[in-house]
């Protein structure tokens, strides 16, 4: 009776959760469309990389002629036994390095059900082991990575099946034997098999099957293949273009700084909030390792001179973003570690304390940086983000279009993940109520009342630190945080209770002229 109740409760969760996010039949849709058109879209990306001289017209026209049969025709055997045999060495060889090598012990976020997962932060010592003898054995010619690309189809066509399984395997655990109670069906197959059953599967105690296939599996691989794409254009063209140069570089530096900073990846969406089914899983293992690399492999074939100047420029461009994203989540990540008590950019940094009450009953915190990097806009982390894609695909320049189709996906994939973070946020504010403490923020909070709307005259309401009250006229107010003479990007809307303090009801962002951004009550 009582895991019936448990069951009924986890599907009534769900259910909330995917109202959230989009509406019903926009997840539907997205939902199949990425199942049914995703595998294909990879091969023709492959086809039209390698064998149609990267132009996207060659391939449309090839179709048009021939139709299905002609992807049929085109598509490799997923059965290809060297295929197999790559695979299946280099996915043993990461999961040997994630179980065998030494690493600090560092605990992920509290889970929505309160447990609390642990890692073994390994995944540097991973890369560099893994990079360091992928060359050492082209080097001393005992495996050449050009057989990797000449069979980079077929690899293509075997992980796109192979993770199919895999993803239907997880789904079975998922109800068959879960790792944690951070688990559950929606009651709906497609949206069990797409967003998946676990938070945290695992197998036995110590490997975690999301850190295999996103970081070990599809990260990793993305640094593999940058190096593959690399070799085979120096054993192809006996030199390698400083347009491929900038790219490996770029994306090198962008993977290096990504397992440098792997501990707090677990603290992310990716990790802490999606579980793992198609979305996750097959994405990492297939999307990654293809989609995330295209540039690369559109460059193979299509060496560009950019000239020393010019590269230069590119290069440092793109450092320069990829550090300005590290900086982001550093300055967020030591924010959190230190509890508030640091400091950003030289000062102490302005913040929200937000306690809330889980659907447990318990009170928790969190707190929210709105300074350095964070106090300039909401997600700022993914803008450089988005430059850095841009930067190391730009030296193909721009004789086709395809190179530049991570870019675009990129783009598109934070904007939704910002929107499904707002759209979290904003359910967990209006369900949960959120109360403001803060009293060490020593920024002046200026609360202003607009009686019939924005063009009217309003009443100002002082308000000292968070949670001290001056005076408060009425109980709906919008409510801008100013800090060292500059309004913050980061406002709320509070309902406020005289000698009680500030609490949160609901936040939706609005453009209040003159007074920079602010949420306003509904």
């Amino acid at each position: 009776m009582g895991k019936a109740k448990s069951t009924t409760s986890e599907m009534r969760k769900e259910e909330q959760e995917s109202k959230t996010v989009h509406s019903p039949w926009l997840t539907y849709a997205s939902m199949l469309s990425l199942l049914s058109l995703c595998p294909p879209f990879v091969i023709l990306l492959w086809y039209t990389m390698v064998h149609a001289d990267g132009s996207v017209l060659q391939t449309f026209n090839y179709l048009k002629d021939n139709g299905i049969q002609g992807l049929l025709l085109i598509w490799p055997k997923p059965t290809s036994l060297i295929a197999w045999k790559i695979i299946s060495v280099y996915a043993a060889f990461e999961a040997a390095l994630q179980l065998l090598l030494p690493g600090k012990t560092v605990e992920g976020p509290i889970s929505p059900a309160g447990n609390r997962p642990v890692y073994k932060a390994n995944g540097l010592q991973a890369y560099a082991v893994t990079l360091i003898t992928y060359v050492a054995l082209w080097w001393f010619e005992i495996f050449n990575p050009v057989l990797v690309y000449d069979h980079l189809g077929e690899i293509f066509s075997a992980l796109i099946f192979g993770s199919l399984v895999f993803c239907v395997l997880l789904y079975i655990k998922g109800h068959v034997a879960p790792s944690s109670t951070d688990s559950g069906s929606s009651g709906n197959i497609i949206i069990d098999f797409y967003w998946g059953m676990e938070l945290y599967p695992r197998i036995g105690k110590n490997f975690d099957i999301k850190v295999f296939t996103n970081c070990r599996f599809g990260m990793m691989s993305w640094a593999v293949l940058a190096l593959t794409y690399c070799i085979k254009q120096y054993e192809t063209q006996g030199r390698i273009a400083d347009s491929m140069l900038v790219n490996t570089t770029l994306m090198l530096v962008y993977v290096t700084k990504f397992f440098w900073w792997e501990a707090g990846y677990w603290n992310t969406m990716d990790i802490a909030h999606d579980r793992a089914g198609f979305y996750i899983c097959w994405g990492c293992l297939v999307w990654v390792p293809s989609i995330y690399t295209s540039p690369g492999m559109y460059l193979v074939n299509h060496p560009v001179e950019l000239g020393t100047q010019l590269a230069l420029y590119i290069l440092v461009a793109g450092i320069l973003c990829i550090y300005i994203n590290y900086d982001c989540d550093r300055q967020r990540q030591e924010f959190r570690r230190t509890n508030g008590k640091c400091l950003v950019w030289g000062k102490a940094p302005s913040k929200i304390v937000a306690s809330y009450t889980t659907t447990k009953g318990e009170t928790k915190t969190s707190l929210l940086l709105t300074s350095g990097w964070w106090g300039l806009s909401r997600h700022f982390h993914y803008l450089p983000e988005i430059l850095a894609a841009f930067f190391w695909t730009v030296p193909a320049l721009f004789t086709h279009f395809l190179p530049y189709f991570y870019v675009i996906f990129l783009t598109i994939l934070l904007f939704d993940r910002a929107k499904r973070d707002d759209d979290r946020c904003k359910t967990k504010s209006k369900m949960l109520g959120i109360t403001v403490d803060g009293t060490e923020n020593t920024g002046n909070c200026i609360a202003r009342r607009f009686p019939t709307g924005l063009s009217q005259e309003f009443t100002e309401i002082r308000i000292g630190c968070w949670g001290e009250v001056v005076s408060a006229l009425e109980p709906v107010v919008s409510v801008s945080v100013s800090s060292g003479g500059s309004i913050c990007s980061y406002a709320a809307a509070f309902y406020l209770v005289p000698h009680l303090g500030l609490k949160l009801m609901y936040c939706i962002r609005t453009e209040e002229p003159h007074y920079g951004s602010s949420f306003l009550v509904l």
